[in-house]
């Protein structure tokens, strides 16, 4: 497992420590196989034959063949004895790649690293933090940064780097330059905005395409704007929701992964919509964060196929 930080707390070790592990007799899977192709006789029989070909167990297949698209999309997680990597296993299989005009990827059991963004509302960190302690996360939280102090206090108890970088209007770039530069030095997989309150840049968007998630207060389409559940409730709504998705430069128009909605009704005030809708928040944007730490999230344009 990969280390987060030389100077975690005993918190921090404490957190890594309790990852599930798996139970005796039992073979963990080694690697996962992600596939995205046009629709064909014999896709199936080509992955499991290569496979079995190279004294590979298969432990879980899952696949969807989307009619419309005319396309399949797999997961594959498999295990054996040998030692071999990801990037062998990728050059080896090329072929058949080539042959059946795949989209692929192999993944060994690295676990990813994680940077939070967050502002002043820290239901959705906290969420995370609770979430990857107890292993269930997917990932390795390894620093939150904001561009305010408030959360500091909970990302230090957690033993995790906490960096403030405040933004300004005239500050943005240097400031997305400095975010860059964090994701290069920690090595870091994934950009979870977990409420962060800034809209980034066409530019970052870009550098992040398919490695950043967001979480949205609204049920996509909604409430867009300040104070979305006073918004809600003046309009008398009857579910709430909150919607994580892939970053995109369409401001919150990026590829969905996954939507959490409760059933509310008249005596629901405003406090209580935020409050219902926080836990929706912190539902959908764990969900997300862990499936695509999991390799289930197959982005396709401006969709995803989601192999819960």
């Amino acid at each position: 497992m990969t280390l987060l930080n030389p100077a975690a707390s005993a918190d921090t070790a404490l957190a890594t420590s309790a990852t599930p592990q798996p139970e005796a007799g039992k073979t963990s899977p080694q690697f996962l196989l992600t596939i995205a192709c046009p629709e064909r006789p014999g896709i199936v029989h080509a992955v499991t034959s290569f496979l079995v070909e190279h004294g590979f167990n298969i432990n879980e297949h899952q696949q969807f063949d989307d009619s419309v698209r005319g396309k399949v999309y797999l997961r594959t997680a498999f295990s054996g004895d040998g030692a071999v990597d990801a990037g062998h296993l990728t050059e080896e299989f090329q072929g058949i790649a080539d042959r059946f005009g795949m989209t692929y990827e192999f993944h060994d059991q690295t676990r990813m690293r994680l940077l939070v963004m967050v502002s002043k509302f820290g239901h959705c960190l906290n969420d995370l933090i609770f979430r990857w302690r107890a292993g269930t996360l997917g990932g390795d939280i390894a620093l939150v940064v904001s561009n305010h102090e408030d959360l500091r206090p909970m990302a230090e108890a957690a033993g995790l780097p906490f960096v403030h970088i405040p933004i300004s209007s005239d500050s943005k770039p240097e400031a997305e330059t400095e975010l860059l530069r964090l994701v290069d030095e920690h090595e870091i997989d994934l950009v979870v905005l977990a409420r962060y309150m800034q809209i980034l840049s066409n530019e970052l968007c870009t550098a992040l395409e398919g490695r950043a998630i967001n979480i949205h207060h609204s049920f996509l389409p909604g409430f867009k704007g300040a104070r979305p559940y006073h918004q809600a409730y003046a309009r008398g709504v009857k579910l709430v929701g909150a919607t994580a998705h892939y970053v995109t430069a369409d401001l919150d128009e990026g590829p969905i992964i996954e939507q959490e909605v409760i059933r509310v009704d008249h005596t629901y005030h405003p406090t209580a919509l935020s409050t219902v809708g926080q836990d929706a928040e912190a539902l959908a944007l764990s969900r997300a964060v862990r499936w695509h730490c999991e390799h289930r999230v197959l982005l396709d344009g401006h969709s995803t196929i989601v192999f819960r």
